[in-house]
């Protein structure tokens, strides 16, 4: 019997996952640009509260395993174990071991107050101009995540990024499940279409930082983003920030943020947020009055 009522459990989360990635899917969709529609796969991130943390962990947990070339193509969903009392949260613990023998990162220096603040680009919902504003006002480095389309529609805006100081990073052509493609000649033209549209509007390299769409690894993947000389930053806090008519009230959004910021966080928000273009001024300065410093994922202490 309770076999049988794990078992419904175990079903039962995993379908609410799926129907709420189609719906989150839907509603973005509705609003990419037609490049995006047309190279890019549906855009949606994973919530880390505690259904969401749960729902991953069995997805982890049961998904298949097989082999390619003596790796593991098993798909794992990254998720973190939300904190209130400003510590570093743990990873996950199901894959500890994996992440641990490639170049990954979650968290930074957790010895000190030290932040690092990263956003993903999607696409342009017309906030990226003041999150550069607020960042230029208070002379912070952010690294942004952008896919190709993003690059090719928007080169001004990744100019201006490049010109500040900030890090452009890699996070794929077209936002597919990254451990899905086991072919690594298909694999590597995610990253190097991404790189080659970056270099000829900016004549520079890309950063060598890379974030797998929707948080999705496997032991393969991440070899080879590790072969072709690529870090994998995952992150320690994000929420539920990508929607666009979902939007967090300043107050949620402040409170979220600044309970759960802790020393070496590597903190995700998604630029096509009001809601943070709104408040960032705000979060910035009371991560200051707090003492917390940010620094650039190139500030990362080194893995053995």
């Amino acid at each position: 019997m309770k076999y049988k009522l794990f078992s419904v459990i175990i079903i039962s989360l995993l379908c609410l996952s799926s129907l709420s990635n189609i719906v989150y899917s839907k509603e973005l969709r509705s609003i990419l640009t037609n490049d995006y529609k047309k190279e890019c796969m549906p855009y949606h991130a994973i919530n880390n509260s505690k259904p969401h943390f749960l729902i991953n962990f069995f997805k982890n947990v049961f998904s298949n395993n097989e082999n390619h070339s003596g790796l593991s193509t098993k798909h794992y969903n990254w998720y973190f174990q939300p904190r209130k009392d400003n510590t570093p949260p743990d990873g996950a613990k199901e894959t500890r071991e994996l992440v641990s023998k490639y170049q990954c990162y979650h968290l930074g220096d957790t010895s000190k107050k030290v932040l690092y603040l990263t956003f993903d680009e999607g696409y342009e919902a017309g906030y990226t101009t003041p999150i550069l504003d607020v960042l230029k006002k208070h002379n912070v480095k952010a690294a942004f995540f952008v896919v190709k389309p993003y690059i090719t529609s928007n080169p001004e805006l990744i100019k201006r990024m490049v010109e500040e100081g900030h890090l452009v990073c890699n996070h794929s052509a077209r936002h597919p499940s990254m451990p899905s493609i086991t072919n690594e000649t298909n694999f590597i033209k995610e990253l190097s279409d991404v790189e080659d549209a970056f270099e000829s509007i900016t004549g520079k390299k890309i950063s060598k930082y890379f974030r797998p769409p929707m948080g999705k690894y496997s032991e393969l993947s991440l070899q080879y983003t590790q072969n072709y000389g690529y870090k994998t930053i995952f992150w320690s806090f994000a929420y539920m920030d990508w929607i666009p008519n979902k939007q967090p009230s300043h107050e949620v959004a402040k409170n979220r943020i600044l309970e759960r910021t802790h020393n070496g966080g590597i903190m995700l928000l998604h630029a096509v947020s009001r809601t943070n273009a709104e408040i960032l001024d705000d979060i910035i300065t009371e991560w200051k009055t707090q003492g917390y410093e940010l620094k650039t994922l190139d500030e990362l202490p080194p893995k053995n």
